[in-house]
């Protein structure tokens, strides 16, 4: 890699990085803020929606932003023919999402929602039309760009949400949320990338593209039903009220996710790519990602969940508290997707994503499985837990799929996790012990049980192989930063951190 381009992609880390983290910042303002607004109504609403239209959101991308960020060679002709191919598309699954609203309500038995999937329905066509443009920029590198137009249009609509929400407008400021969001979003990729459509005609060499894209689309619509369907099977058994309580625990569980991922990521996959030619150091590497992600999850979130009470209390007010024991629940699947998105990584930087294809179609349907089963036995806190045990029990046969015919051995998986593991029950006893301890306002109950929980780790340091541990972290983090030749893998890519056009930009599906 040239220096020029070395310094291009290193400096593009560290906006795209910066960037994340203010979206972040804004997701979880626009949280605290219109949860203490609306009602847990008006959340479930907007939440069965948008599981619904979410479907439309990935037929009409097809993966063509993956095809078009990881093809060798795009000529004008050939983005003119995408622009085209991508308002298409969009014009399509905008007419059949908005044609679904009568099904949706009579699926959830709500005919509230026929107007507000009407509504959420342009967003489709809105997120095609900047597919192309975004993926146009990434090609070009200009990830500081990127990275601008997405928090600005995130704080526009976070800022008209939060406005509409103090003018009384309900569970209408959701929808503007979305519109505003992607909205601003499509004016500034335009003025960015200048598009020049041309004619109106589609050339037979994007043909290859879609191809590619067809094979990302199917392990996309697996991962989205195992992400989103317990909103339907929720919202359709329980209601809209315990369905808001739900995606409210699921948002908050998403935010330290996000952020544990998607920087590592960034940094992981090109170099697991690089270094696939080399077994030792490959094996090396998924030891100490394993390592760092084991630290940074396990015992966060077994703190999270022993402080879902003050938590929930501070972040979102009294009328969430039922959001609580749903949140402590579903740490479980967080640590589960954590860990798991390792195989991912490996799946992915030695070309085996066929591989994956074939074993989501076997386990994703087992995830589903577990939110129906979940419900029936024992409501939303059975839905979560099931999900999380099944989420959790299917890391095991998912990493030796994953590193089968690999030089990873089972060893290298399973040891970086077992003294984090050790150092869970502890970490949740403690922080639990410690919060009701005391009565105090939520934040102190937060700040003495968050101390407690970090004794545990704190402590272990008095064992030679925690302190080894630790000095593997520091080490990993040290190296992982000073990889400026090492360039991230586009957003989009298969197996990256993806940034989806769903009309919710709090339920990730990455």
């Amino acid at each position: 890699m040239s220096d020029s381009l070395a310094r291009q992609t290193s400096r593009g880390s560290i906006v795209t990085i910066a960037g994340q983290w203010s979206r972040t910042l804004l997701q979880l303002l626009s949280t605290v803020v219109l949860a203490r607004l609306l009602a847990p109504d008006d959340f479930g609403l907007v939440a069965m929606v948008t599981a619904i239209v979410g479907v439309a959101e990935l037929l009409r991308e097809f993966g063509l932003g993956s095809a078009i960020v990881q093809a060798s060679k795009i000529d004008e002709r050939q983005w003119s023919s995408l622009y085209w191919l991508s308002a298409l598309l969009g014009i399509l699954f905008m007419g059949l999402a908005a044609a679904s609203a009568p099904l949706v309500a009579a699926v959830y038995q709500d005919e509230r929602l026929v107007l507000l999937t009407v509504a959420l329905a342009p967003t489709v066509l809105i997120n095609s039309l900047c597919m192309p443009l975004q993926a146009r920029l990434q090609r070009e590198l200009r990830f500081r760009s990127l990275a601008t137009i997405e928090v600005v249009a995130m704080a526009v609509g976070v800022a008209a949400s939060i406005a509409a929400a103090l003018l009384g407008a309900g569970v209408w400021s959701l929808i503007v949320l979305n519109a505003v969001t992607f909205t601003w979003r499509l004016i500034s990729l335009s003025w960015a990338v200048r598009p020049h459509f041309g004619a109106p005609r589609i050339e037979r060499s994007v043909r290859p593209l879609m191809t590619i894209g067809g094979s990302v689309l199917g392990v996309q619509l697996l991962n989205y039903a195992a992400r989103n369907l317990d909103n339907v099977v929720i919202g359709r058994a329980l209601g809209a009220g315990v369905l808001g309580m739900y995606s409210r625990a699921y948002a908050l569980l998403m935010l330290p996710i996000n952020q544990l991922n998607g920087p590592l990521a960034r940094v992981a996959l090109p170099v697991l790519s690089r270094l696939r030619d080399e077994p030792e150091r490959y094996r090396r590497y998924i030891r100490a990602a394993l390592l760092v992600l084991a630290y940074a999850s396990l015992p966060t979130f077994a703190i999270a969940a022993a402080l879902s009470e003050p938590l929930v209390g501070l972040l979102l007010g009294e009328q969430w508290a039922e959001a609580a024991p749903i949140f402590s629940l579903l740490a479980i699947a967080g640590v589960a997707q954590a860990l798991g998105n390792v195989s991912g990584w490996i799946y992915i930087s030695l070309g085996r994503a066929h591989v994956q294809l074939v074993y989501f179609l076997i386990t994703k349907p087992l995830v589903v499985a577990s939110f129906v089963v979940g419900v029936l036995l024992g409501g939303v806190h059975g839905l979560a837990l099931l999900y999380g045990l099944v989420s959790l029990a299917l890391l095991v046969p998912g990493f030796l799929v994953a590193i089968r015919g690999t030089a990873v051995t089972p060893a290298d998986v399973a040891a970086p996790v077992v003294r984090p593991l050790l150092l869970t029950p502890l970490c949740f006893g403690a922080a639990y012990l410690g919060s009701v301890a005391i009565t105090a306002p939520d934040i102190v109950e937060l700040l003495v049980g968050g101390v407690c929980g970090l004794a545990p780790l704190a402590l272990s340091l008095v064992l030679p192989a925690y302190r080894r541990d630790l000095r593997q972290l520091t080490d990993f983090i040290a190296r992982a930063r000073s990889r400026g030749d090492a360039s991230p893998p586009p957003e989009g890519a298969p197996g990256a951190p993806r940034e989806t056009n769903v009309p919710d930009p709090e339920r990730s599906t990455a």
